[in-house]
């Protein structure tokens, strides 16, 4: 079953935050500023799209896998660092909380993933998937217009995450809900860029102006797993960054049953020391 046609009426205008808009044909048009943002078969563009900025040689690989969303799920779930505690949330939180609510819920930085027919796709880069293509920091939807937002694996990548934190505070309605992942024990990765990492306690400030309800400590294993392949592949390429994609990925299809640990390890009472990330899971006041 398809999306439902989104309703242009819980935009706003990304330029001069009027809510005046209307859809004409192929566009969506600001009232006030007269500023138009393309409007295509249930997606809207609210920023000038620039693939270009997908540079680094191993995400390129991902950006062009990702294309094929049931391979790289496979990929991600199985052969990935991360033990997929995430995914395990998100199939919870879609059966439980989303799917047949009659409610707005969005994926904030969707990438080439599509939840649920019940979810619209949001991200930076125009994937089929995505409904609407916008910046992260500069959200083209209305003050309280928003029931539950998904946000995972996305604020490292944003070089101002508290600015994207205030704007999906703005966006959701008052009991709005929020499932956030963000990396603390993981290497360097692009998707096109990477800025920041949080502690447990990091994620306590970040997220204050919420009713904060679980954070999730994601996979001990998982955290000492991914930068083990990193060192194996920085040691062994010998500064040859083709050598270093090829033994990074050499090492990920080797070493990655060893993440199935956190089955167990996840619940151990340290296991936020040296996590691979933290799920949120909050509610706006």
């Amino acid at each position: 079953m398809a999306k439902k046609p989104l309703d242009p009426s819980i935009f706003r205008c990304t330029h001069c935050e009027s809510i005046s808009l209307t859809l004409r044909k192929n566009m969506l048009e600001c009232n006030q500023c007269h500023a138009n943002f393309p409007s295509y078969q249930n997606k809207f563009t609210f920023i000038e799209v620039d693939e270009t900025i997908v540079t680094d040689g191993l995400d390129k690989i991902k950006y062009f896998v990702k294309k094929y969303r049931k391979i790289y799920n496979l990929i991600v779930d199985i052969i990935s660092p991360v033990y997929p505690q995430v995914s395990m949330h998100l199939r919870r939180i879609l059966k439980k909380e989303i799917e047949g609510k009659n409610l707005l819920a969005i994926n904030l930085g969707s990438g080439y993933t599509n939840l649920s027919d019940d979810v619209y796709n949001v991200d930076l880069l125009p994937y089929d998937s995505v409904n609407v293509i916008c910046d992260i920091e500069n959200l083209p939807f209305k003050d309280n217009s928003i029931d539950y937002i998904l946000n995972v694996a996305v604020l490292e990548h944003v070089p101002n995450a508290p600015a994207a934190i205030a704007e999906i505070y703005r966006v959701l309605k008052p009991g709005g809900k929020l499932y956030c992942f963000i990396p603390f024990m993981q290497a360097f990765h692009a998707s096109p860029y990477d800025f920041n990492r949080y502690t447990y306690e990091g994620m306590k400030i970040q997220f204050q102006e919420f009713d904060i309800k679980k954070i999730h400590s994601i996979g001990p294993t998982s955290g000492m797993l991914w930068i083990l392949q990193e060192w194996l592949a920085m040691v062994l390429s010998f500064g040859i960054k083709p050598l270093h994609t090829i033994l990074h990925i050499f090492f990920m299809l080797t070493t990655f049953p060893i993440k199935f640990l956190d089955v167990l390890l996840q619940y151990h009472p340290f296991a936020k020391n040296i996590a691979s990330g933290f799920s949120v899971e909050c509610v706006k006041k």
